[in-house]
């Protein structure tokens, strides 16, 4: 046979090669993931929920998902293990402490322009509107010279 022929095949068997052995790291990882678990440690599932460990079996686990409230969860279904703080974060809605040192950044755009008593009419005006501005200044200069 050509060697040219074998190419592509041999391009597949080492494409299927390298994606195997990526997909045996991902399984180690998240085994090693499920391994660190320990009671009280914030976990979410595959599911999406996030819930405590309150204890672990051989191939499940038990999971406070309210107070009082607990399931039990195979081992395989738990997608993350959190730290405290992301727990906290994510289901108290802890806010993480601000960086005091760090620029402050507005929730608005007022703090960014010059504080200008002058501000933009964004209504156009009619001829009309011209007329009666027009008599408004005349009244208060007339006003102006009588006292």
């Amino acid at each position: 046979m050509n060697p040219v022929t074998l190419l592509p095949f041999i391009v597949l068997i080492g494409a299927m090669f390298l994606m195997t052995r990526s997909a045996k790291k991902k399984q180690a990882a998240a085994a090693a993931m499920r391994n660190e678990m320990q009671p009280g440690t914030g976990v979410r599932t595959i599911g999406g929920m996030y819930a405590t460990v309150k204890e672990l079996h051989d191939d499940t686990v038990l999971l406070e998902v309210a107070p009082g409230v607990h399931a039990v969860y195979a081992k395989n279904a738990i997608g993350a293990v959190l730290d405290d703080a992301e727990y906290n974060r994510i289901v108290h809605g802890d806010d993480p402490e601000l960086d005091v040192d760090g620029a402050v950044v507005p929730d608005d755009a007022s703090s960014l322009t010059e504080a200008d008593d002058a501000k933009t009419d964004l209504v156009k005006k009619t001829d009309s509107d011209d007329d009666a501005e027009a008599a408004d200044d005349k009244k208060s200069d007339g006003e102006a010279d009588a006292k």
